[in-house]
């Protein structure tokens, strides 16, 4: 491989990094709203809640990323007289995020009932109100939990980010397909299938400590 290739790669490879720790770091903050609403007794936050993991679970990934690329600024243009403007970067994040959150929220809500009912009546015993309770007990104590669950998705969306490549988003697979189509060497796909592969085998191990450790101090 030339210099100009593993640069090439190098920075496709940053870029697929990128995508996926900040879709999950802003999903995991909006999926955390969206559990508490879906286990609310709020009935109107529970059903919109409700119907917006529906959604979004229920649709596939590549649509959504076209919907919020090319879609979204023309119903703004139609319907609005708006222009929005953002790049195949910015897009890629929205819908990684709008997706991954979904999932995430759906994970958290799990995570919180498994939580023994016990334990919040024991917080409202002690004085407690519900979010301090939530904030204070349970939520700690799924973190623990929800862990395995949540490194299975953040492994799916650093795959997954491949997609955004569809709106013309350069990242690892991307570079790869138009080095291999413009060179004719099939061994740069093996080469990315290895970076994929050592990128999911340490997030693993990370999750795997990062599980160990934080249930050593349960």
């Amino acid at each position: 491989m030339t210099s100009q290739q593993v640069l090439a790669l190098t920075i496709g490879t940053g870029r697929t990094l990128a995508l996926t720790l900040l879709s999950m770091l802003i999903g995991t903050v909006f999926a955390l709203v969206l559990a508490l609403g879906r286990i609310s007794k709020n009935q109107i936050a529970n059903k919109l809640t409700w119907i917006y993991v529906w959604i979004f679970r229920g649709t596939p990934l590549l649509l959504q990323i076209l919907i919020v690329f090319l879609a979204v600024p023309m119903m703004a243009v139609e319907f609005f007289d708006m222009t929005i403007r953002y790049s195949p970067f910015v897009a890629a994040i929205i819908a990684l995020t709008l997706n991954t959150a979904a999932y995430l929220a759906e994970i958290f809500r799990a995570g919180i009932l498994s939580i023994d009912k016990g334990q919040m009546e024991a917080c409202k015993a002690l004085g407690l109100t519900r979010r301090q309770s939530m904030m204070k007990v349970i939520i700690p104590q799924t973190i623990s939990r929800v862990i395995p669950p949540y490194s299975n998705e953040f492994i799916m969306i650093l795959k997954d980010s491949s997609l955004v490549s569809a709106i013309g988003m350069s990242e690892l697979y991307k570079v790869t397909k138009e080095m291999s189509s413009a060179s004719g060497d099939w061994r740069v796909l093996f080469i990315a299938a290895a970076v994929y592969l050592f990128l999911t085998t340490i997030s693993t191990f990370l999750f795997s400590k990062l599980e160990k450790t934080y249930s050593s101090y349960l």
